[in-house]
């Protein structure tokens, strides 16, 4: 998908509604400028996910239930 666009007076270029809605970019959504073999590649930005922090978060949920894992938790959801 090309589209050819023009950099504004402000060194602003709009991305296209399609490609905004198409990739979920919106307001404040971070991006990353990349050069590759000479073309410039716009990214979005990855989300840091620090999962670290929600360790051990459910482990009284499982065990309010009478699991004590999680895997014991979902064999109990899915009938196993």
């Amino acid at each position: 998908m090309l589209k050819n666009m023009k950099i504004g007076e402000q060194d602003r270029v709009a991305i296209p509604k399609d490609i905004r809605e198409k990739f979920g970019l919106k307001p404040k959504t971070e991006v990353k400028f990349q050069v590759v073999n000479n073309p410039i590649l716009l990214r979005k930005k990855a989300r840091n996910l620090n999962l670290a922090k929600w360790k051990g978060r459910c482990k009284r949920g499982f065990t309010d239930l009478g699991d004590t894992r999680v895997d014991e938790f979902i064999e109990d959801i899915r009938g196993r």
